[in-house]
């Protein structure tokens, strides 16, 4: 009787073992890399740009023209209280891209002598925007 209870006693051990390991391992965190967000109908920034890069971008766009997103991004077709980020639809998302050139052109033909490009961000946005839609435009005086 006592083997017959000590190989009981094992299996039963061996088994919670083989159970409670099976049970952690649902625990333990993918191996697996998580995929990188790749964005469709980048035209200005570049293509490998990350999604913190492109949060920063969108959000300096937000506060320096005083704008939510729905001002350059079209609404989806599928539920309109989406967004389509990639639709070319919202002419406005044209024309941040001119003015993400010409910002661009400025400060690189006025702003980066001598230094790295894209150190120095003199001209942006808020430079002329300031929080507004549309600029406000002043004729200087002499």
């Amino acid at each position: 009787m006592k083997k017959f209870n000590f190989k009981y006693r094992k299996i039963s051990l061996v088994t919670a073992v083989i159970a409670t390991a099976m049970t952690l391992s649902a625990f333990i965190p993918s191996q697996e890399k998580p995929k990188e967000e790749k964005f469709s109908n980048l035209k200005v920034l570049p293509k490998n740009t990350t999604p913190e890069q492109l949060k920063e971008v969108m959000h300096d766009f937000n506060a320096s023209l005083g704008v939510k997103c729905g001002f350059c991004h079209a609404p989806s077709k599928d539920d309109p209280k989406k967004m389509d980020f990639a639709s070319d639809e919202n002419n406005h998302k044209n024309i941040a891209r001119d003015m993400m050139k010409m910002t661009a052109k400025i400060n690189k033909k006025y702003f980066h002598k001598g230094s790295k490009e894209g150190e120095i961000k003199a001209i942006s946005c808020k430079t002329c925007h300031n929080g507004q839609k549309h600029p406000e435009m002043k004729i200087a005086s002499l």
